[in-house]
This record gives C-alpha cells, sequence and structure tokens, in this order.
C-alpha cells in the first residue's frame, strides 16, 4: 500500500504547498526528457550504447517496486571506504555483513544495489541474479595520513563484468587538484563498461576548498554541480548522481574581488533558475543534457526526521525532472525494517501519479 498525498504533505510540513504546487517557469517541462515507462526507448535508444547497454538499463529500470515507471530508487553502500567501516556501521553493526546490504536492497524493493567490489563480490553467486548489482570502481580512502580526498581504483571493469553487474558507478572530484587524472580514468573506465555493455553511473561530486566563500559552502550550489554534471554526461555517464543543491551563486563568490574562475552567464540567475529547491534542481538536469541522462539526487547523511527529509528530496527531485533517489545512510544506519520502510517512503513518491512534473 503506497502513501497518499495526504500523508505526503502530512511529511513536508510548512513546506507542502510550496514543493506541491509549485510551477516551474525558468526552463520549461516540455523541453525536458522526462522519466516515464519507454525511457529506453524514447531517449537511449537513439544514443549510440549497445544493445547489451539498452538491455542493462531496461534491466535496471524494470526491478523493484519502481519497475515499469521510468524511475530510479538505488541503494548505495560504499560508506565502509568512503566514510570508514567503523563510523558508518557502528549505529548498526549487522551491515558489516555484506549479505545484509543486498538483503535491504532487495525487501526495500529497489532497482538496484550499490556497493563496492568486496560487498557484491562477496555474495555475487547468491544474489547477481534477483536484484541488478551497481560496482562501484573507485573511492576515497581515509587511512592514508593525514587524510587526503583522491578517487582511487579499486578494482576492474572485467571483474565488475565477470560478478555479472548491470552496472558501473564512480566518483569524479570536480574542481580538485585531481580532478583530470580522475577525468581521464574514468572515461576510460566507462568507455570499456560500454563495449562489454554494462551501464554507467557517476557521483559528480564537487571537490575544493576554495568553494567556501565568506563562510558559505558552494560545493552543492546549483551552479557549480550543474557543471559537474554536465562534464559528467560528457564522458558519456548514463545517469548522473548528484547532492541536491542548497543554494546558488558558486561562480559569482568565486569571481568576487581581484579572483577569476571559470565561465558565467548572469542569465544563470537571472533566467535558469531562482531561490526555490525544485528550479534548482531544474538546473542540475538541464545540465544532463535535458535529461537525457537521468538525474539521481542523493539522500545525505542520517539524522533528524530522515523520513520527512527523504521525502522532501524525493518529491523536489520529481517535480524537477529527476529520475530519482539513491539512498543509503538513512537506511542502512537504522534496523532493517525502519529502513525498508523509508526506502518504501522514496518509492511512493514517484508511484503517486498526483506529484507531477513542476
Amino acid at each position: 500500500m503506497t502513501l497518499e498525498k495526504s500523508s505526503i504533505e502530512e511529511l513536508l510540513g510548512n513546506d507542502a504547498d510550496s514543493l506541491l504546487s509549485h510551477v516551474c517557469k525558468t526552463i520549461p517541462k516540455e523541453k525536458l526528457h522526462i522519466p516515464s515507462p519507454t525511457y529506453v526507448d524514447d531517449v537511449w535508444y537513439h544514443s549510440d550504447r549497445s544493445n547489451r547497454v539498452l538491455q542493462n538499463l531496461q534491466r535496471i529500470i524494470n526491478h523493484g517496486r519502481l519497475a515499469g515507471s521510468g524511475y530510479l530508487s538505488i541503494l548505495p553502500v560504499d560508506q565502509g571506504i568512503e566514510h570508514s567501516a567503523g563510523a558508518s556501521f557502528a549505529k548498526n553493526p549487522a551491515y558489516f555483513d555484506p549479505e545484509n546490504i543486498v538483503k535491504l536492497a532487495i525487501e526495500g524493493g529497489c532497482n538496484a544495489v550499490a556497493s563496492t567490489f568486496g560487498v557484491l563480490g562477496s555474495v555475487s553467486r547468491k544474489y547477481a541474479h534477483k536484484i541488478p548489482f551497481l560496482v562501484k570502481i573507485n573511492h576515497n580512502e581515509l587511512l592514508t595520513y593525514p587524510n587526503k580526498y583522491d578517487q582511487i581504483m579499486f578494482g576492474s571493469i572485467d571483474k565488475a563484468y565477470d560478478m555479472g553487474a548491470a552496472a558501473v558507478g564512480a566518483t569524479i572530484y570536480f574542481g580538485s587538484d585531481e580532478s583530470s587524472r580522475q577525468i581521464v580514468e574514468v572515461a576510460q573506465a566507462f568507455e570499456y563498461a560500454h563495449e562489454l555493455g554494462m551501464a554507467t553511473v557517476l557521483w559528480c561530486y564537487t571537490r575544493n576548498s576554495a568553494f567556501k566563500v565568506d563562510g558559505i559552502d558552494y560545493h552543492a550550489s546549483a551552479d557549480l554541480t550543474g557543471q559537474a554534471n554536465h562534464l559528467g554526461v560528457t564522458i558519456e555517464a548514463d545517469i548522473v548522481k548528484q547532492k541536491l543543491p542548497t543554494n546558488n551563486g558558486g561562480y559569482l563568490a568565486l569571481n568576487s574581488g581581484d579572483s577569476s574562475y571559470g565561465k558565467l552567464d548572469q542569465r544563470i540567475y537571472d533566467e535558469l533558475t531562482t531561490d526555490h529547491p525544485i528550479d534548482l534542481t531544474r538546473y542540475q538536469v538541464a545540465n544532463g543534457y535535458m535529461g537525457r541522462a537521468g538525474l539521481i539526487n542523493s539522500g545525505g547523511a542520517s539524522g533528524k526526521d530522515d523520513f520527512a527529509q527523504a521525502v522532501k528530496t524525493a518529491v523536489v527531485n520529481k517535480r524537477a525532472g529527476g529520475m530519482g533517489l539513491i539512498s543509503g545512510r538513512k537506511a542502512f544506519q537504522r534496523p532493517m525494517d525502519e529502513g525498508v520502510k523509508l526506502l518504501n517512503y522514496i518509492q511512493d513518491v514517484y508511484l503517486n501519479d498526483e506529484i507531477t512534473i513542476a
């Protein structure tokens, strides 16, 4: 049984009217390639993707509670490396066992489970045919002292293919000193993954200490994350993962005073965006070739009001024209039945036909 619109409104609280009634007047929805049951035929079919890639994209779209809708709900658990295992699993030590990660994705009705080579490889024979695997091929490790922030390869495309993965995923820290190397590595890996018939998903994160200006953090600004998305689809990511935008004006801030950074056009801020979260996310979608590469937003860290926050993020993503949510810590850092419930709440937003594209 799915959540009624009234229940979603209750979870949204004071934000309900603003989020559910908003009409986007910046980039109109008619310009977008919106997720649908025929998305593979309507969008990816016209690309250079092979039959095998199309088959795996369709396999992912056709799995779980959202099967056939064109929308995605993915469980990502790579935090054992990205945030360290102890810090990630101390709240719920059961997830030190990789099988529980896959079980949560299956019980939660997800389209796919995203994790490390080690996690998915340890249970691949038991589960690779039961839920699509999205194998993360690079990571930032936090054991080097002092900590550094760099995505390095942890496995090979051939190994992902051998374990039956439907897709591979990678992260690039756009804006970092290491980004040029990462772009080349991931572009080559994605090209080979496509040759073997696997889909590609890119975590398009920004990372540079200079992106914090006068006490304001622009790592999740719509203009910087939008450009990160655009770079990601340039190396043929089929789907891009991005944090929900929290502000805008990263380029403006970085070009204040005597500094010069990148290129901007004032119409980005005056015409293509407003300060409304749906409009800011619409700009992220637009930078993914107007939705030809699907946008999935991350669920964020676990904390207060996780269920309400997860539903809010899903509403913003869906109404902006996004393809879904990839939510991990909010789901696995709690008992499995609660994690399943949270994932189902997210999915219910995409299953509710009353929540439309803004």
